[in-house]
């Protein structure tokens, strides 16, 4: 299958390209809500920390593509990063990333990423996400407000 971006990875694969590789970032691409309600991923040790910038702004829901290019290239730059670094991008399923890694790969950024199972994955059996996929069930760190 052919993606609009580099390619799918899981939450795993994401971490140790975070760990190993210098130039890579996690751009977790949720709502503030779920930041502050759901938690957030945290980044190994001596690894960039996550960027956090909504691909859909929250309450609206809305999309603005060319903001969050400007926001996100903004700050891989403003980290020492360029349109080469490798790009991770992370939601709560897999669904919202895969669009923000095809834009930013639209933008001329070359290695972008999607994390398949985002930060907490499809639901299991009862509903509950977190515990099938994703960061959370994979056991990587994260913490909540």
């Amino acid at each position: 299958m052919t993606h609009p971006y580099e390619g799918d990875v899981t939450a795993e694969a994401c971490w140790n390209a975070l760990r190993t590789e210098p130039d890579s970032f996690l751009v977790d691409v949720r709502t503030s809500a779920e930041w502050n309600f759901v938690g957030f991923p945290e980044s190994p040790e001596g690894a960039r920390a996550p960027i956090f910038a909504e691909w859909q702004s929250y309450p609206s829901m809305s999309v603005d593509p060319a903001g969050f290019v400007a926001r996100v290239a903004g700050a891989v730059e403003a980290a020492g990063g360029s349109r080469q670094s490798r790009i991770y991008f992370l939601c709560r399923s897999g669904a919202r990333s895969m669009s923000s890694a095809a834009t930013l790969t639209g933008a001329g950024f070359e290695h972008c990423f999607n994390v398949a199972d985002g930060f907490e994955g499809p639901p299991d059996d009862e509903g509950h996400r977190g515990r099938v996929a994703g960061w959370k069930a994979a056991g990587l760190p994260w913490r909540q407000k």
